[in-house]
């Protein structure tokens, strides 16, 4: 603090005092709503005759019962039972007995809010089971009924310890108590109650003097002079406070600047330093044609993905492309690169460490406790292309993934995907139109058909999305709960197979449970059928796939018909909605 602030503000502390001992006969009592309702004093106000302006503040009102009521958000109003001044913490209970049920409709979220859980936070994952499940430690008794309980599991256990074969994943919550899923009430705080000076999280709190705001005055005022000097002080006071505050914000953004400023270049470590992150490369994550992936951590809360390279692949191109191009990628849907060891023959890439790994896992799998949903796979959709748009738009120079596929994109803690894996990467300035290359890269099923054959157009960043296309339609085809047999198994190319079920209006037949999941899964298939038409010219751009995906898919319209054959194919209905793997023919280019 500076020094003059160090002489203002004691010397007009002791004025204050001055100030409060000439009005010594003016005393104020709190306010309550009934005869057993909770002290309501500064910084709660109390609004008579209406209800409060703004949500998620210190207003309190009473209701028809005399019951003090706080509005958590804009639909949710508790009772308040009890408030610890001392503590600054306030004891709420829900009007319907039932907080789960407010957090099922993403109603109550105290993220803006003034108030903050008091207990221990964690992520949960609720799960809608038959009867036969046995865990009734994590059991939400004012969700469940007898023939469908709900339980509340800790995101952190692994799936595998959990008893959930019979249940299905309704959707996540994060940073609640454990206790909401079963306590009638909630015990939540707030910060800066001493705002008489100042604000409490950005709302303005009123001044203690005004008492038709905050308290009500029970006996004679006193001294007219000393309320007004008071008046002064605590103005001067809030003044000096704000002028202090301003100058830390300004260090703060200054010191922010400076830590993002250094993090623009990930670090250089050496294999040393590789080898103590990850522990003597304890726990190994996976292994790919070009390295192994081992889990390490910087400290016990910051963890990443140590990627070492194969010295015998390659003559160190992925490697000089991954630092290249995610060096300078900063992006919410892009993996960061957190720094890259080249210390002489040995090489490797440190990554953020994503938990929940790679899309692959959870479209591939004919296990229905992995499926994430279609509301959530319809936000990973949305995510990945605000990723690809981003690469394409959103540098320098736009950079061509050209690797674009499930296995490449990683999913953190909240399922939300970063693209990875830039080793095949090429960067080309936003205006050239064409991409040159001397051989196709990328993964069989994934590669556009003009990266085989220039006769389909030129490579360009309409090659990423052909990929994108891919992926969506493998998104849309892997949750579909069947075997795969030699019965049951056409010949036909299933994008096909899926455009003539939606030319033909068919039921896409795949795993869903109500018209808003079939609503999702057509218009993601319709986007993917628009990303992979055969020729470059008639794929949109990926702005225009944003807008697709975040759309309303009742006004999509259908695409051409890409596939060569001319005629309606022939719809095999028990044909099953088969994975994207396999490999494509490669299209010799014409003299």
């Amino acid at each position: 603090m500076d020094i003059s602030l160090r002489i203002v503000i004691p010397t007009l502390l002791l004025f204050v005092l001055f100030i409060v001992d000439l009005g010594e006969g003016h005393k104020w009592c709190p306010e309550r709503c009934g005869d057993h309702g909770p002290d309501i004093r500064f910084p709660f106000r109390l609004i008579k005759d209406r209800q409060p302006d703004h949500h998620g503040g210190f207003d309190l009102y009473c209701n028809d019962k005399n019951d003090t009521v706080l509005e958590l958000s804009t639909s949710v109003k508790a009772f308040v039972k009890k408030i610890d001044y001392k503590s600054q913490s306030i004891e709420v209970t829900d009007s319907d007995g039932c907080f789960p049920r407010k957090i099922w409709g993403l109603k109550l979220n105290l993220s803006s809010s003034s108030f903050q859980f008091k207990n221990d936070l964690s992520d949960y994952a609720l799960f809608k089971c038959t009867p036969d499940t046995e865990s009734s430690y994590y059991l939400i008794p004012c969700l469940s009924s007898f023939s469908t309980p709900v339980y509340a599991f800790p995101s952190e256990r692994d799936i595998d310890d959990l008893s959930i074969l019979s249940c299905t994943k309704m959707y996540s919550v994060s940073s609640v108590p454990f206790y909401i899923w079963r306590s009638h009430s909630l015990q939540l705080t707030w910060s800066g109650s001493e705002c008489g000076r100042g604000e409490v999280k950005g709302k303005n709190c009123r001044f203690q003097e005004n008492s038709t705001d905050v308290r009500t005055e029970c006996k004679d005022k006193g001294s007219s002079l000393g309320s007004f000097l008071l008046i002064l002080v605590i103005y001067a006071l809030y003044r000096v406070y704000r002028y202090d505050k301003t100058e830390k914000e300004n260090q703060a953004r200054i010191e922010m600047f400076l830590e993002d400023y250094k993090a623009l270049k990930p670090t250089r470590y050496s294999y040393n330093d590789v080898k103590r992150i990850t522990n003597q490369f304890t726990e190994k994550l996976g292994q790919g044609a070009y390295g192994t992936v081992f889990k390490g951590k910087f400290s016990n809360e910051i963890h990443v993905a140590v990627k070492i390279l194969n010295s015998s692949k390659g003559n160190g191109e992925e490697f000089i492309n991954e630092v290249v191009t995610m060096g300078r990628i900063h992006h919410v849907n892009v993996v960061r690169l957190v720094g890259f060891c080249a210390d002489g023959f040995r090489r490797a890439l440190v990554y953020e460490f994503l938990p929940n790994d790679s899309l692959e896992k959870f479209i591939s799998s004919v296990d229905s406790n992995r499926f994430l949903g279609w509301e959530k796979l319809q936000d990973i959709a949305l995510g990945i292309a605000k990723g690809i748009e981003y690469l394409h738009q959103g540098c320098d120079q736009r950079i061509l993934h050209f690797d674009i596929k499930p296995h490449n994109i990683l999913l953190d803690q909240n399922f939300n995907p970063k693209i990875s894996d830039f080793g095949l990467a090429k960067l080309c300035a936003k205006d050239q139109s064409a991409v040159s290359m001397t051989t196709a890269r990328g993964t069989m099923g994934y590669i556009a058909p003009e990266v085989f054959s220039r006769n389909f157009g030129s490579v360009s960043y309409k090659s990423n999305i052909y990929s994108f296309g891919i992926l969506l339609l493998e998104m849309v085809g892997g949750r579909k709960n069947v075997d795969v047999t030699m019965e049951n198994t056409s010949q036909i190319y299933f994008p096909e197979w899926i455009y003539n079920l939606l030319e033909q209006k068919e039921d896409l037949r795949v795993y869903v449970e109500d018209n808003e999941d079939a609503k999702i899964a057509k218009k993601l298939a319709i986007v993917g059928l628009w990303c992979i038409q055969w020729h470059p010219v008639d794929r949109p751009s990926m702005k225009v796939v944003v807008q697709m995906l975040e759309g309303e898919g009742d006004k999509l319209t259908m695409p051409p018909n890409p596939f060569a054959s001319t005629g309606p194919t022939r719809i095999n209905v028990s044909m099953p909605a088969r994975r994207l793997n396999q490999e494509l023919e490669v299209i010799l280019e014409s003299e």
